[in-house]
């Protein structure tokens, strides 16, 4: 005779049973409008240029990243952060080409704004580190330290030509002590209480940015463990946290993502502002270079890791895949 009670009562694999099924279920969705695009526009070239470390990310030309972000709105996502590279003979140690109107950065502001008005977000990277001789995200004293406070009126600068330029949020990301209530002061100073502000909040440093500093041209001499926090710290995270939106952050950021979920997860917990989480270069590039060798199914690894980062409690995701990701959700 059987004795059915041996068998388990209930089954949870009843709702995996066919696709439809797990759709109904599932508790995490990705949709387009969660994906922000980074972009990187190069200054003095014909053509777009490919960054060897980020297979099918490129430096764009003015008229590359105008085409780039016509696509970026034709596939519903929300938003374009845009990197500027600078010819290296105008870096220096100020990063002049970040508070100059004409410096690369303002004027594909400006095209990104002609060409898709306000149907994308369009951000801007508010930060030294791409437009000065040093490579650091800010000005450096005389023992070749970063000087926080001189590099908060720099900061205040930028913002003022970024939102004159058309942005529509800046990001703070040089994790400079007070850098969020002097952005939204030089923004308020210029009328441009309109503009958001979207901190970078917890940014690590990461051995994962290796390929970006290729994509951004870096002439980073040293490392930036001094300002940027230590990867073996959350409370320190929360700590940043109630600083940024004391100051006025609109949103926060984790950067990076998928190694930091931990950090994502808890700051999710503890705001009632929406949360970003970067899926950086170092991310990226792992996945396709263990696709292109046939480690891992590529389209997969790539929904699966943004589905972990929505899952811990990003409301927006910046990743390289933006486009391409919102496809294949379309």
């Amino acid at each position: 005779m059987t004795t059915y009670g041996s068998f388990p009562g209930s089954r949870p694999r009843r709702l995996r049973t066919t696709p439809v099924m797990r759709r109904m279920v599932a508790e995490t969705r990705l949709h387009p409008a969660d994906f922000i695009l980074p972009a990187f526009v190069r200054e003095g070239v014909g053509e777009p240029v490919p960054i060897a470390a980020m297979p099918g990310v490129v430096q764009h030309t003015r008229d590359s990243l105008k085409k780039a972000a016509a696509e970026a709105v034709a596939a519903g996502i929300s938003g374009i952060m845009l990197f500027g590279v600078p010819e290296e003979s105008k870096k220096d140690a100020q990063g002049t080409p970040g508070t100059d109107p004409d410096g690369i950065l303002q004027v594909a502001l400006r095209d990104v704004r002609a060409e898709v008005g306000d149907d994308l977000l369009v951000m801007s990277d508010l930060c030294l580190d791409e437009t000065t001789d040093h490579g650091h995200c800010g000005v450096l004293d005389a023992q070749g330290r970063v000087d926080n406070d001189a590099t908060l009126e720099r900061y205040a600068e930028m913002a003022q030509v970024q939102a004159d330029a058309g942005a529509h949020v800046v990001g703070p990301s040089g994790m400079m002590d007070g850098q969020i209530g002097v952005v939204r002061d030089a923004l308020d100073q210029i009328g441009r209480e309109d503009v958001a502000i979207l901190a970078y909040t917890a940014k690590y440093a990461s051995a994962f940015y290796g390929p970006f500093r290729e994509a951004v041209g870096s002439s980073l001499r040293g490392d930036r463990k001094t300002y940027q926090q230590d990867p073996a710290n959350l409370r320190e995270s929360m700590r940043e946290l109630a600083l940024d939106l004391e100051e006025g952050a609109d949103m926060v950021m984790v950067k990076p993502a998928g190694p930091y979920l931990d950090v994502l997860a808890r700051v999710a917990d503890g705001v009632d502002v929406p949360v970003v989480a970067y899926q950086i270069s170092g991310e990226y590039s792992m996945i396709e270079a263990a696709a292109e060798r046939g480690w891992i199914d590529r389209d997969r690894a790539i929904l699966e890791s943004l589905t972990g980062i929505k899952r811990a409690g990003a409301r927006s995701i910046l990743t390289y895949w933006a486009v391409e990701a919102a496809r294949k959700l379309g």
